[in-house]
């Protein structure tokens, strides 16, 4: 037998959630879902690992702080070196308090724009990438889940056990 698609639509989140927890206790992979909003419990359902994303936000954070460290440093030495209440230009502790806002936004500035970009490269949602979304209505008001099976009658009367608006079957 084939592999086949199976899509089930739902129109309220609670009714996903039960579906999801029903096809887990009958044995079926759920492959994908589709929300139009973050659901609460969703990924706990789905069995999903914690995302790594606040991992890459740390290391963008350093970054922003070393490259604010290093934009400092040639600006008070190099680019434009003045002397300022007769202090030297770059004693970092001595000045400490001085350069604590600059390093702030920019550790603040690099993890906010580098993990929005993560976002959006991991998840393919860059310019140019083909959409990944069966169904347009999942970006309105509707829920989505995607199964692979070969019994496709046993997945057809789950979804239809479980409340499904509409089982759409593809190849």
């Amino acid at each position: 037998m084939n592999t086949k698609t199976i899509y089930g639509l739902y129109a309220d989140d609670d009714d996903l959630l039960k579906a999801i927890k029903s096809f887990n206790n009958e044995g079926i992979a759920i492959k994908e879902v589709y929300t139009p909003f973050p659901v609460h419990g969703l990924d706990k359902a789905l069995g999903l690992r914690k995302t790594r994303i606040s991992d890459l936000a740390f290391f963008y954070g350093v970054y922003g702080f070393t490259l604010a460290s290093v934009m400092m440093w040639y600006m008070m030495n190099h680019d434009w070196p003045q002397d300022i209440g007769g202090k030297p230009s770059f004693t970092f502790f001595e000045n400490l308090p001085a350069f604590v806002p600059i390093m702030f936004e920019m550790v603040v500035f690099c993890s906010a724009h580098l993990m929005s970009l993560t976002f959006l490269v991991r998840n393919k949602m860059y310019p140019g990438a083909k959409p990944q979304n069966p169904d347009p209505r999942t970006t309105d008001d509707k829920f989505l889940m995607e199964i692979e099976s070969n019994d496709v009658e046993k997945v057809k009367s789950a979804f239809i056990d479980t409340g499904a608006e509409e089982v759409t079957i593809k190849d």
